[in-house]
């Protein structure tokens, strides 16, 4: 596999993993307690870090594409493993 290909699996993996971990450890106002600014949305975070987001889909983003390349490499899941369609029949056979 080229590094190409593995730099936009990485890619992939990271924008991935960074909208899955974006709800998790985000408090609103009303559940840290806090007085809310006028205008503010009910919905808005109060303590986002967006650094420790990166941090997180930076290490999960790594860990998925290391297997996701060990995979490809060693050929522990293949697309025979994960076909559930029964293959049609070959012309000439019965």
């Amino acid at each position: 596999m080229q590094i190409t290909s593995i730099a936009a699996i990485y890619f992939l993996f990271w924008v991935m993993s960074a909208f899955v971990m974006l709800p998790f450890g985000v408090r609103t106002a009303d559940e840290a307690g806090e007085e809310k600014v006028p205008g503010q949305a009910e919905s808005a975070p109060v303590n986002f870090r967006p650094g420790r987001l990166a941090l997180r889909a930076t290490v999960l983003a790594a860990v998925l594409t290391s297997i996701f390349v060990a995979n490809y490499e060693y050929g522990w899941i293949t697309m025979d493993d994960i076909d559930i369609l029964p293959k049609p029949p070959v012309a000439g056979e019965s």
